[in-house]
């Protein structure tokens, strides 16, 4: 077992599930957070996650380290990737451990990587302006064999480093190439849509081998979903297990856990969107911890460990023939645009036998809510509990359209 993890970034529910373990830990993150942490007797290390330059690098992290025998580093969320990339080098002796964060954080050097070991992905290039959009879509509409008069092809573009859907412009036509897109937006990566039901994993990896694999039915991309997913995806599993598994062997990744999103199509062909190393959006490991029956938190750090044994990586995990028999789904709830006064909770979501808990609060007084980037800064989330997947995902579609906040 490790000596010590350091987690790099910041998560009470993580902080909460060491505790439990009882295994060392000490957290790294802003000055900020270091009060909070001394009052709840939290080992930690203040430290300038945001800045890079001779008084701040992972040389100098590691030094501040040793102090707490840390030999294993943990990235709690998108910008901390890097950090913990660069620790698990010096540790392991291994500089590639770094380049292989660089993948997950640069999403160009992602795809051609996916490419280059034959996962299927869509056409996508590096731009730098608008005029090379322009040309991109001129491309993509040539391959699909466009002809005058038709719509055009549908695009992404999105910033190569930002957490999920952070700085994402989905382009329908030409027109909106100029006004969706900002010269600040450059630059940045332009890809195809990818037609299909998409959804996510949560691969937990150790000894360059897929552990245990939970599989996240989205109901819509950032406001909902559930676990497990429904009969259609799971009965799917084998084919995924096995994508996922090629993508492990193709990025050469070791231990940890990471948290790629798919795309299935209606022949059954899996196209691979993106993939991240760190605790995803949703609160899906929070769902996957009450479905599956085990602390979901604890082993997504756990399992960074080198060092476990096949004993203590079978005790993490639910038994491999084990399949949940309840759905445990979420709702993200983002006020619409304008002016909030008060929350108003429905009657018929108390009276809704699915319903489990929610976590929204009264704001304090009237607040004006404007554009929000990606689906980051949710209000709180709305709980459910149920055996029927197809209730569950027209719950969840219902309750993403309800006015919460008024």
């Amino acid at each position: 077992m490790a000596n010590c993890f350091a987690l790099i970034g910041w998560s009470l529910p993580v902080i909460e599930s060491m505790q439990k373990s009882e295994k060392p830990f000490v957290v790294v993150s802003f000055p900020d957070f270091e009060s909070y942490a001394k009052e709840h007797h939290i080992p930690f290390v203040p430290f300038q996650l945001d800045e890079w330059g001779s008084h701040s690098n992972s040389l100098g992290l590691a030094e501040l380290l040793k102090p707490h025998g840390v030999d294993v580093a943990v990235p709690l969320y998108e910008e901390t990737v890097e950090w913990a990339g660069a620790l698990n080098s010096f540790y392991r002796n291994d500089p590639r451990v770094l380049n292989r964060a660089f993948l997950f954080r640069n999403k160009a050097m992602m795809k051609r990587k996916a490419l280059l070991g034959g996962l299927k992905v869509g056409l996508f290039e590096e731009v730098h302006n608008h005029q090379q959009v322009h040309e991109f879509l001129d491309r993509l509409n040539e391959a699909n064999l466009q002809l005058p008069g038709e719509e055009d092809a549908w695009i992404h573009v999105k910033p190569f480093a930002s957490a999920g859907t952070v700085g994402h412009r989905f382009i329908k036509s030409r027109e909106q190439i100029d006004q969706k897109i900002q010269p600040a937006d450059f630059p940045c990566l332009v890809e195809s849509h990818l037609t299909g039901r998409e959804f996510s994993c949560e691969a937990f990896i150790h000894g360059g081998k897929v552990r245990f694999l939970n599989i996240t039915e989205y109901v819509k991309l950032g406001y909902s979903n559930f676990i497990p997913a429904g009969p259609e995806l799971e009965g799917k599993r084998d084919l995924i297990h096995r994508e996922v598994q090629k993508l492990v062997d193709i990025f050469g990744i070791e231990y940890g856990m990471i948290h790629p999103e798919w795309f299935l199509n209606e022949n059954d062909v899996l196209n691979f969107g993106e993939v991240a190393c760190r605790i995803p959006g949703g609160h899906i490991l929070e769902l996957a911890s009450k479905a599956w029956g085990f602390d979901a938190l604890q082993a997504f750090v756990l399992i960074h460990d080198p060092n476990m044994s096949e004993e203590e990586i079978q005790a993490l995990f639910p038994p491999q023939d084990y399949h949940p028999e309840t759905y445990y789904g979420n709702v993200m709830v983002f006020p619409r645009d304008g002016q909030i006064t008060k929350l108003e909770i429905p009657e018929e979501l108390l009276e809704e036998p699915y319903f489990l808990d929610h976590n929204l609060q009264q704001p304090l007084g009237p607040m004006k809510i404007g554009g929000r980037a990606g689906f980051g800064n949710h209000f709180g989330t709305v709980n459910f509990a149920g055996d029927d997947p197809k209730r569950m995902a027209e719950l969840l579609k219902h309750y993403e359209d309800v006015p919460f906040y008024v």
